[in-house]
């Protein structure tokens, strides 16, 4: 029988690689989305196509707790159970310091921090019963040492994140790890109209030369959720390809 993972923000970048990667491990995959129903639609047609498992898209905004708790019904009815969740969704508001509004921030934290922790929590109470379990969030390295004024509420809400993470490690321990992958660079949407000169600047500061493919961090998600990290808890994983 396949294990289940529910991917939050799983139409693209990270989410996307890493919804192929658990399917390609024999994990039924539940493709959350907000906006893109497409790219939803179009991911969950090459899961089946390619892979002997099954997949379903939702559509919830995860800073919404009726949205969260009716996610979690219309996953638990169509699979029964729930083995990995990854919460990966998440935006950046960039703007200058002078024009950083409230409603930024509020956002900000409400869809990269509070939903996070309305999936967890709806999500653990099923997921206690499985006899192992594992929540992976993703931060980032702005949480850690990438200070960049621009995306201050972003920074703040992962800081959020990872000290989220080391608490639900605690509270949901023994039945369910969770831990947290912390990208640095990335090539996903994000980052494409970032100016080049600037790319290059970045690159300039990592030890391996070049930002992450998001296959890359999939890869290490699906790690923490592995038998192979079975003690590892409470974790945030920094993946920047040596950034200094």
């Amino acid at each position: 029988m396949n294990k289940t993972v529910l991917i939050t923000g799983a139409s693209k970048g990270i989410g996307r690689e890493t919804a192929i990667y658990f399917a390609k491990h024999n994990y039924n995959v539940v493709i959350n989305y907000l906006t893109n129903e497409k790219e939803a639609l179009k991911l969950k047609a090459i899961i089946e196509k390619n892979y002997n498992v099954s997949s379903m898209i939702i559509k919830a905004d995860v800073s919404n707790e009726i949205e969260v708790k009716n996610m979690l019904d219309k996953v638990i009815k169509e699979f029964k159970t729930i083995d990995v969740l990854v919460n990966n969704a998440g935006i950046a508001i960039d703007t200058t310091f002078e024009d950083k509004t409230v409603a930024n921030f509020n956002k900000t934290l409400n869809i990269n921090l509070i939903g996070t922790f309305l999936v967890s929590k709806y999500a653990s109470y099923y997921m206690k019963k499985q006899e192992k379990a594992a929540i992976v969030n993703v931060s980032s390295t702005n949480s850690i040492d990438s200070y960049y004024p621009y995306s201050m509420d972003y920074d703040a809400s992962k800081a959020g994140v990872n000290l989220l993470t080391k608490n639900l490690a605690v509270e949901l321990a023994p039945s369910i790890r969770v831990n947290a992958v912390a990208p640095g660079w990335v090539n996903t949407d994000m980052n494409k109209s970032l100016d080049k000169n600037y790319i290059k600047e970045e690159e300039e500061k990592i030890a391996l030369g070049r930002f992450a493919e998001p296959s890359e961090i999939a890869k290490v998600i699906y790690f923490l959720a592995s038998d192979d990290a079975s003690y590892i808890n409470g974790s945030i994983i920094v993946v920047d390809g040596g950034r200094v």
